[in-house]
């Protein structure tokens, strides 16, 4: 199994220039944790996680209520907290590849690229799902015997 087998394929991004507040909204509306970020030239260099929202913020977690009137959010860049020049795979590469390198640098996604092009992300849910699928094809395999 290949990462092009279990990632999401056309991730939402965000700009480098767009705020933290614009990164939280996105993440919400679009129920992600992870958004690759692009810059001027339209290539990705960097990558947000909720996890660097809530160190910005200095925040266990991240609120609507909390955040909505922080003066804050609205200033800071995406490009000031991101995680620049992230960890990234290919589509073929072997799905076991992709968790060794996230168990080992302590990261929950990896952006998929293809020569230069960003196709998708690969996080800890998709892998979790993946194995889910596995296991359930296992089991219904082994009583069909």
């Amino acid at each position: 199994m290949n990462v092009s087998d279990i990632m999401t394929t056309n991730p939402v991004t965000i700009k480098q220039n767009d705020t933290l507040a614009d990164a939280l909204k996105t993440m919400e509306r679009v129920g992600c944790h992870h958004l690759p970020v692009i810059g001027y030239d339209g290539h990705m260099v960097g990558i947000l996680s909720d996890r660097d929202c809530r160190t910005a913020l200095n925040s266990p977690y991240i609120l609507r209520e909390g955040w909505q009137d922080d003066d804050l959010i609205h200033k800071l860049l995406v490009r000031a907290i991101m995680t620049p020049a992230p960890i990234v795979v290919e589509p073929d590469t072997p799905a076991d590849e992709a968790v060794r390198l996230m168990l080992k640098n302590h990261i929950n996604s990896l952006p998929v690229m293809r020569s230069e092009t960003l196709v998708g992300i690969i996080t800890t849910s998709d892998i979790l799902i993946a194995f889910m699928n596995i296991y359930k094809r296992s089991h219904t395999n082994d009583k069909s015997h």
